[in-house]
């Protein structure tokens, strides 16, 4: 007698073998497939010399990821004139000599830094489908949730005291500028707003108008900060955070931000409407991730070199 259920089992068993190849790919090659994003972006004033801008961001190192480690020091050869660090360098508490070493070669040149939440803090094991009920909820990160009670907190204070001695600038709820072959760049920068630490009253009122160029730098892309970003007058905003969805769908892309920005915008360079003004913003993918969900789907990691151009 034939089994009435043999060809439902074929199709679960079908499918979940499909599902664990994905797993497999997701964790045992995409995630480790790092990739170099370029982009041009005219923002400079006419006649100014193009300005190599490189942006590492969410590199969630955990102890012994060698070939991470090996590629960030590699982007060193690609000779940039700047480089700005935008957070979540952290996922393990044991992490940050491994984040200086990575990232050696490339603190040989001018940076700026601001730090996100997972900089601060530990990760926890967390139910990826909570992204997706937060997003329908409209709460993400501490805004419209309840404060992280019992959180591991990280050694960031060594993470910063190695980028400062490197000379790269911290610009934590604060301003910065560097001289870069002759240009005077401005930056003003924000504490993360996914933990509600950041202060724009503190460092509100727009580009410095004797700089050539002012950037706005901040880790997670919350509304509230690029609008006032951008209401100011600045012309780039840089961020990450987002992991440009990490688990997308090919042909469709992301189905979360992990903030308030829309999914379309989830990586990638695009334009920021506020208060009559517009902003380029560029929001990286970063190079990792939190080390409970150490996987990526159609959503390579990646760091971006921006070659800043002058403007039309």
């Amino acid at each position: 007698m034939r089994a009435r259920h043999g060809t439902p089992l074929k199709i679960t068993a079908g499918i979940m073998a499909a599902g664990a190849a994905g797993l497999v790919y997701a964790a045992g090659y995409e995630a480790r497939s790092f990739r170099l994003r370029r982009v041009s972006v005219p923002v400079l004033p006419r006649g100014a010399r193009p300005l190599r801008v490189l942006q590492v961001s969410d590199i969630h190192m955990v102890c012994g990821q060698r070939k991470k480690r090996a590629w960030l020091q590699s982007l060193a050869g690609l000779r940039p004139d700047v480089v700005i660090n935008t957070g979540d360098n952290l996922s393990d508490t044991e992490g940050v000599p491994e984040v200086l070493d990575a990232l050696g070669p490339l603190m040989e040149y001018p940076g700026v830094y601001v730090f996100g939440s997972n900089d601060y803090y530990g990760p926890k094991l967390r139910n990826p489908a909570r992204y997706l009920l937060e997003k329908a909820q409209g709460r993400h990160g501490l805004n419209g949730n309840a404060p992280a009670v019992g959180a591991v907190h990280n050694p960031w204070e060594k993470l910063r005291d190695g980028f400062d001695e490197a000379g790269w600038l911290d610009l934590t709820n604060t301003r910065g500028r560097l001289k870069i072959d002759g240009m005077e760049l401005a930056f003003t920068g924000l504490d993360d707003p996914h933990i509600k630490r950041d202060r724009y009253e503190q460092v509100a009122g727009g580009p410095e108008p004797d700089a050539d160029l002012s950037l706005a730098v901040v880790h997670a892309p919350y509304l509230r900060s690029l609008d006032a970003f951008t209401g100011d007058g600045y012309p780039l905003i840089l961020a990450g955070h987002t992991h440009g969805g990490q688990l997308c769908i090919p042909f469709y892309g992301a189905l979360v931000t992990n903030c308030d920005l829309d999914t379309g915008r989830a990586k990638g360079l695009s334009r920021h409407h506020h208060g009559g003004n517009t902003a380029y913003l560029h929001v990286s993918a970063g190079c990792g991730a939190n080390r409970y969900t150490p996987v990526r789907f159609a959503c390579p990691p990646e760091a971006t070199l921006l070659t800043l151009t002058p403007r039309d």
